[in-house]
Order: C-alpha cells, then sequence, then structure tokens
C-alpha cells in the first residue's frame, strides 16, 4: 500500500481559526483543540450580546430622558411623556429624544409643552 500525502484541508480549517485565535491569550491562541473550543465560545457570546447591547441602550435612553423630564421644567414622568407623545403622535424615538435630552433641554421643554397644550 502507498503512502497517502494528506491535503491542505485540514491545515486550511486549522489556520482559519488560528488566524480568528490570533488575538487570544496563550493557549486559547496556539493549540489547536482549545483554539475551536474559545473560538465557539467567542461566538456565542457575541451573538448573546448582541441582544444585550439593544436592551442596555434602551435602558440607558430611558434613564436619561426620564432624568431630564423630571427636572424643574417638566413636571411628570417618563411613562406620562412617553404616553402623551403617542396621543400627539410624534413619532420620536427614544434615541433621538436621549440626544436631545443631553445636547438641547429647551428643545425636549418646548417638545413637552407642545404635547400637554
Amino acid at each position: 500500500m502507498t503512502r497517502v500525502r494528506r491535503g491542505y484541508i485540514a491545515r486550511r480549517r486549522r489556520t482559519k481559526i488560528r488566524l480568528f485565535a490570533s488575538t487570544f491569550i496563550g493557549a486559547h491562541s496556539r493549540l489547536t483543540r482549545t483554539t475551536t473550543q474559545q473560538k465557539m465560545r467567542a461566538l456565542v457570546s457575541s451573538h448573546r450580546d448582541r441582544g444585550r447591547q439593544k436592551r442596555d441602550f434602551r435602558r440607558l435612553w430611558i434613564t436619561r430622558i426620564n432624568a431630564v423630564t423630571r427636572e424643574n421644567r417638566v413636571f411628570y414622568s417618563y411613562s406620562r411623556f412617553i404616553h402623551n407623545l403617542y396621543k400627539k403622535q410624534l413619532i420620536l424615538n427614544r434615541k433621538i429624544l436621549a440626544q436631545i435630552a443631553i445636547s438641547n433641554k429647551n428643545c425636549l421643554y418646548m417638545i413637552s409643552n407642545k404635547i400637554i397644550k
């Protein structure tokens, strides 16, 4: 029986995984088995945290809007503010409202006064 020379497919797969894990520390970037395990773990974490990031940013925007609406000039809570926005059919998402709340509070006060009247 003649000697079989292995192809390059397995090596190509390993180098692709090694390139992915090149920034990992220690054996996680050098040994093939631990590299593949860490790759799977990293992909799972990134998939999970994409949803978590959306959640966290929404919470941050809501907190910022709520902080500004509870200040002296606007006398009601975040939930009533959003409710009145929907009632008046003003379509502004929370991200934009949070940016307005940080950069230009007077503009947010004008919006809230328009809603009340």
